[in-house]
């Protein structure tokens, strides 16, 4: 079976896409693994770091795109069916073993979802909450179960901030990373994450596990940035911080405008090697971490 990484900060902009698609292709392309990127964030950045607009406007007509699976989970008796073996891109960007199952712009409606679960739930507020979690305890599960064991890792993009596919996705999980910009708002959303994970662990519906916190750089250096990592080190413990930082790189912004991870448009760029590196660290960290743990929760 596959592990389920989250790569998650409930702040935007801390390179949460960067990392996912760029770790994911060091995966495939350097170590021979089978990797799936599964895009959660209605902004679907991690899908147009991969594909260029047409194709995936073309994925969207078809129904082959995360929202059919959604739909097909919340409401099972719709006549269209499309099993996830049949949404799932193959080989992106010409990288053998590395797999994407594209992202949606749009993915379900809050408040017609709450309607709908209300309604089953015969208006008991109870009844609702209930319904409503095991949704959340379910629904990327569900999803991701047919094809979890054709996989080493799939690695799951996050949007910022807290929903139902947010949710969702951390139960689903076995192991998280934070990416994190040195400054005092990242570790803001940091702190957020953690408190969303310790709920859902006290209920006994996570047994997620921290494999550390990324850096980005932010190229210069800063008495705050020290300050940041200072503190998240004594908070987190120094060995779940990574060696490795992203550094601010022109080659990594370029890589968006080709729909491709920079590893694969320029190798030799700072950026590159540091993502190289990155993968080193987090299969090590991975290791050191999974041998620490009891068997019932790997």
């Amino acid at each position: 079976m596959g592990y389920v990484i989250s790569i998650v900060n409930m702040k935007g902009g801390v390179g949460k896409t960067t990392v996912t698609v760029n770790l994911a292709t060091c995966l495939a392309k350097d170590r021979g693994m089978r990797v799936l990127i599964v895009d959660l964030d209605t902004q679907i950045n991690a899908t147009l770091s991969l594909m260029a607009p047409l194709h995936f406007a073309q994925l969207r007509k078809e129904n082959r795109t995360l929202k059919q699976l959604v739909n097909q989970v919340i409401q099972p008796t719709n006549r269209l069916i499309i099993p996830i073996q049949d949404i799932i891109q193959r080989n992106i960007c010409k990288v053998n073993g590395l797999d994407l199952l594209p992202g949606d712009i749009e993915l379900y409606n809050d408040f017609l979802l709450a309607a709908l679960l209300y309604s089953k739930a015969n208006n008991s507020q109870q009844d609702f909450e209930k319904s409503w979690n095991s949704l959340e305890d379910y629904l990327v599960r569900k999803i991701l179960n047919p094809v979890i064991n054709n996989y080493d890792w799939i690695l799951l993009d996050f949007p910022p901030g807290d929903n139902l596919l947010t949710r969702s996705g951390i139960i689903a999980s076995h192991f998280y990373l934070i990416p994190a910009k040195p400054e005092p708002l990242s570790v803001v959303g940091m702190g957020i994450l953690e408190a969303h994970i310790k709920k859902l662990k006290t209920s006994d519906r996570t047994r997620i596990n921290l494999l550390g916190i990324i850096f980005s750089s932010l190229g210069h250096a800063s008495t705050m940035a020290a300050k940041v990592k200072n503190r998240v080190s004594a908070d987190f413990g120094e060995g779940k911080v990574f060696n490795t930082e992203i550094p601010t790189n022109v080659a990594v912004a370029k890589a968006v405008d080709e729909f491709q991870p920079v590893v694969l448009t320029e190798p030799t760029s700072a950026g590159a090697k540091a993502f190289t590196e990155l993968t080193k660290e987090f299969l090590q960290k991975f290791s050191n971490t999974l041998a620490t743990m009891p068997p019932k929760t790997h």
